[in-house]
């Protein structure tokens, strides 16, 4: 590794337990490079603003969010199975991981509302694993044919998107979030089947 890209990891985890700590909202750039004992135009020549951080920071998680779906995606199971596990873990993993750490809602929201082309590609990415469970499930018979697998799965991310973003709707409780998940699932699986 050379010495930029380890500079900016450093700054990634200063910058990810200021935001576990104080929360992204209250978390400066100068704050960040008093920690790493720089300057703060120096720590502005590797990241032009707190949200280019953030989404460095959420792009370093994304590798093994997308191990995960990648196993599930390729797994042996059949395709019915891995659309409802692929659904249960998005819903878990999320749910769990701001349940534990409140600020990264905050750290989420912002990275939403001011990227939303980087919230867009991470659901495009989705996409198309979604695609590929659907058009595995189509081969073997299991799931009606289908002229454009893209907008289909564009619809079932429509149809789970309380599930996908189960903080934006923190009210509930996971044990009501799972069950209703199982619902939506089934009424999905009714509609794919081929008949």
């Amino acid at each position: 590794m050379d010495d930029k890209a380890e500079t900016r990891d450093r700054i990634l985890e200063a910058a990810g337990r200021r935001f576990d700590h104080y929360g992204y909202n209250k978390t400066t750039m100068s704050e960040i490079a008093a920690d790493l004992k720089m300057s703060t135009g120096n720590l502005y020549r590797f990241y032009p603003s707190k949200l280019d951080i953030a989404e460095a920071f959420a792009r370093a998680h994304e590798v093994e969010e997308d191990a995960i779906m990648e196993g599930i995606v390729d797994s042996d199971s059949p395709a019915e199975v891995r659309m409802r596990e692929f659904h249960r873990t998005v819903l878990e993993r999320t749910f769990n991981m701001i349940d534990q750490n409140k600020k990264l809602f905050e750290l989420a929201q912002a990275i939403t509302q001011e990227r939303p082309a980087y919230s867009n590609r991470r659901l495009a990415v989705e996409r198309v694993y979604l695609a590929k469970i659907l058009k595995d499930g189509i081969e073997d018979g299991t799931f009606a044919p289908c002229d454009n697998l893209d907008e289909l799965a564009e619809m079932i991310q429509c149809a789970t998107m309380k599930f996908r973003f189960p903080q934006l709707y923190n009210c509930f409780r996971i044990d009501m979030l799972r069950r209703e998940l199982e619902g939506t699932m089934d009424l999905l699986y009714r509609g794919l089947l081929k008949r």
